[in-house]
């Protein structure tokens, strides 16, 4: 007869193969990964990253990719592409400017790994996203917002822009 014990069913991670993670690693972690989000357009090697856990770069690096299902350097890249596909929908800024904005150091190696993430290249997909910029024009601010992942950075350097030109932002009783 099966013990009790026997009889329960593991946790989902570990049914899967995957052993569960410390949650105060997981801490450790996302403390790293929300660095990198907030600053994205920096270096982060993986032995920076791992100070920033407390741990070792191997444990590092190994847990990241199980939590989070890529590597760290993956991760990185990922964002900055996020962030520069912002740029290129946003703003008129030249590519280069952006590729450099965004912490590339090689025009060459920013296209190369945009085109392999997106799919297509920089002066390709701009002229899409400014297209689907104006369409959106007529959507309410309120769905625009749910649907737009906020960066830390953007908002700091809008607060303090707003700051430096004397102006406050209006709510919405001052704009009826």
């Amino acid at each position: 007869m099966p013990s009790r014990k026997d009889s329960r069913a593991p946790p989902p991670a570990q049914a899967e193969g995957v052993p569960m993670q410390d949650p105060q690693l997981l801490r450790r972690l996302l403390r790293a990964k929300d660095r990198i989000d907030a600053a994205s357009h920096e270096a982060w090697p993986v032995q920076r990253l791992a100070a920033v856990s407390g741990v070792s770069e191997a444990h590092f690096a190994r847990s990241f990719k199980q939590a989070f299902g890529m590597p760290p350097h993956r991760y990185l890249l990922t964002r900055r592409i996020e962030r520069a596909t912002a740029l290129l929908g946003d703003t008129d800024l030249s590519i280069t400017e952006i590729a450099f904005a965004t912490g590339w150091e090689s025009l060459g190696t920013f296209g190369r790994t945009f085109r392999d993430i997106t799919g297509e290249s920089p002066s390709t997909l701009r002229p899409r996203l400014q297209a689907a910029a104006r369409q959106l024009e007529h959507m309410p601010a309120c769905v625009l917002k749910a649907a737009q992942r906020p960066d830390l950075i953007e908002a700091v350097s809008e607060k303090r822009r707003r700051a430096a030109n004397g102006t406050k932002r209006l709510s919405t009783k001052e704009t009826r």
